[in-house]
């Protein structure tokens, strides 16, 4: 994989805020809802969440910013096994490197407790391994449908880890047994999934409702019309009702994310949008009825300013 600053165009020192907005702005340009049937921009999109779902995460960042793990999050360095992922009690980092060392070290330990008889010195002294920690980013679609995702384990290889719809940001997923190995014959910990939810270019999350802002042409505006709007759930179609101004906001019921009785909903915020080239006919006509029909939208701001 490519190197994730490259990807996302961003100097190494970038801030959290400039890899967010790089990220939204190439995401919009290549997500394959806004260009179906285009394979190469769905692979660019693909590339792309994963370059920030590792800089979006500043231990991620940090661990990569150190050479410790690679562009896809894998570890580079086996040595840091625990440092990096083990915890201690209490949910505490190890502080000190040593990888598969650290077990070592510990028998060490047990070794001087038990007059250097080790592990099969000390009665049968079994430990349970630690626990590992992820993080994983999913998709407003992932938490609508559920989904099946890889995640690479510090040992190298790959599990799927089944999303539920649903999930919620910051929620841990526990995967049995696919932590640290145990010592002296004790069970392996486990793997815990710290769940994450990428930003989507076009919706924004609020709870268990989606807000959408919606293009409108200004014929569409005035008249009415009948329009497929984009969700989560495929694309509707919605009213327009005649006379619209920008800013009126409509609602599509059931069409937000999972929620402990049914689905939230979404709210479509409607913007006019004028064509890209405005021509000298359009101009006089807006011209001509604003001569005959004037008006000042803005005649109340002021009091409702004050009040």
């Amino acid at each position: 994989m490519r190197d994730p600053y490259e990807v996302l165009g961003v100097a190494r020192d970038a801030s959290a805020e400039q890899i967010r907005s790089a990220y939204r702005k190439l995401a919009k340009a290549n997500h394959p809802d806004l260009r179906p049937g285009d394979k190469e921009a769905e692979e660019r999109f693909k590339e792309i969440s994963a370059a920030y779902e590792l800089l979006s995460d500043p231990e991620k960042r940090a661990k990569f910013d150190r050479g410790e793990i690679d562009a896809s999050g894998a570890p580079r360095m086996r040595e840091h096994f625990y440092r990096d992922f083990a915890e201690g009690p209490g949910g505490a980092k190890y502080s000190h490197a040593g990888g598969f060392a650290e077990a070592a070290d510990l028998e060490e330990m047990i070794q001087e407790l038990f007059g250097g008889r080790g592990f099969g010195g000390a009665r049968g002294m079994r430990m349970r391994g630690a626990d590992m920690r992820y993080h994983l980013e999913v998709g407003l679609e992932d938490v609508v449908r559920g989904a099946r995702l890889p995640v690479t384990l510090a040992d190298g290889s790959t599990v799927e880890v089944s999303i539920p719809a649903g999930v919620e940001e910051g929620q841990v997923l526990r995967l049995k047994g696919k932590g640290a190995p145990g010592l002296g014959g004790g069970p392996p910990g486990d793997a815990l999934i710290e769940i994450g939810i990428r930003p989507h270019p076009r919706f924004e999350r609020k709870g268990a409702d989606i807000h959408l802002t919606l293009p409108v042409t200004l014929a569409e505006a005035i008249h009415g019309a009948k329009i497929e709007v984009p969700t989560l759930h495929g694309t509707v179609k919605m009213t327009i009702p005649k006379h619209t101004s920008s800013g009126k906001t409509l609602r599509l019921r059931g069409k937000g994310l999972p929620r402990a009785h049914g689905h939230g909903d979404q709210y479509v915020r409607l913007e006019i949008k004028l064509p890209p080239h405005v021509d000298a006919e359009l101009e006089r006509l807006i011209e001509n009825w604003e001569r005959a029909h004037p008006y000042d939208p803005r005649e109340n701001l002021a009091r409702e300013i004050r009040s």
